[in-house]
């Protein structure tokens, strides 16, 4: 089949590009950075893979990127805002534009990446332009499948490389939200869902929650990579004021380190809801935090990567 993905060059894009590939599909990656998508054009054989020029912003380019597509793949978002207003056009807008292109050139398949805690009612605008996506979506294309991932961890992920590296500059773990609690979701995992849910055909108009098989506060995970990489820092709780004029500096930056959504989002668990459809029902056994985070966090351990964390 041709299969249309956008945002596929990204972290958890190029996952899902490779398993496609392997599946025998021809892909187009839709995105704004056809450079970075063409480094995945080695994945397939020779013209399997075509870099496209597209935006989810812009509905010429958007409408191109899906024509003749059997199965149109929405892995665009954002974790902040370089111009007001970007979470609305792109994670809300954006979204609804590119199901409804995909159901006006025939897909017979749609699949939205969206996030855990995804809400409407949510003070937090990165949340609440999340479900309004999914909203859209579902309007536009009724048999989409959506994906809620909690937060997804991998060897180019920013969130526990984020965390081992501060470590690595730092003489103590700064500790935010230290109760707030998350289920981390490996990024192989959540492509392996991707595909079972495009191979069922009772996915269709379903949602499904994907979080890993342990849950974990914030202050369990900094303690774990300080574990994992053999630092010895004490585990130090910024002041509530200060973490929020970091926030409000933070965004004068073109990649800021924390924002005031962000720290809205910190304020609330990341986990799967109890009744949920999730790993189970699409057969997928996620893998544990412990069975991959060590191998890429090796590079931060104190005096290089052949020396073994403590136990």
């Amino acid at each position: 089949m041709l299969v249309t993905v956008f945002g596929g060059g990204g972290f958890i894009g190029r996952h899902i590009v490779q398993r496609l590939a392997a599946a025998g599909h021809s892909i187009r990656i839709a995105g704004r950075d056809t450079e970075r998508a063409a480094r995945l054009c080695t994945m397939g054989g020779v013209g399997q893979i075509t870099p496209i020029a597209a935006s989810v912003t812009d509905e010429a380019s958007s409408a191109r990127a899906v024509a003749g597509a059997d199965i149109v793949i929405n892995l665009v978002g954002i974790l902040f805002e370089s111009r007001a207003g970007d979470f609305q056009r792109i994670q809300a807008e954006g979204a609804g534009r590119v199901a409804r292109l995909a159901a006006a050139a025939g897909a017979k398949q749609f699949l939205h990446l969206s996030a855990i805690g995804a809400d409407a009612a949510s003070p937090s605008l990165y949340t609440q332009t999340k479900a309004a996506g999914e909203a859209a979506v579902l309007a536009a294309f009724p048999g989409a499948i959506i994906l809620r991932p909690s937060v997804v961890f991998g060897a180019e992920d920013q969130f526990f490389n984020r965390f081992a590296g501060l470590a690595a500059l730092l003489p103590f773990m700064p500790v935010v939200a230290g109760e707030t609690r998350f289920q981390p979701v490996y990024v192989g995992d959540v492509a392996d869902a991707a595909m079972a849910a495009l191979a069922d055909p009772a996915a269709s108009g379903k949602v499904f929650e994907l979080g890993g098989p342990r849950v974990m506060s914030m202050r369990q995970v900094l303690r774990y990579i300080l574990d994992v990489t053999g630092r010895r820092r004490p585990m130090i709780a910024l002041p509530e004021g200060f973490v929020r004029l970091q926030a409000r500096l933070g965004e004068l930056l073109p990649t800021p380190p924390l924002t005031r959504d962000q720290l809205i989002l910190l304020g609330k668990d990341n986990v799967v809801s109890p009744n949920a459809l999730g790993f189970q029902a699409l057969g997928i056994e996620p893998k544990a935090v412990e069975a991959i985070v060590p191998s890429y966090l090796s590079r931060f351990r104190a005096g290089g990567q052949r020396v073994t964390a403590p136990r």
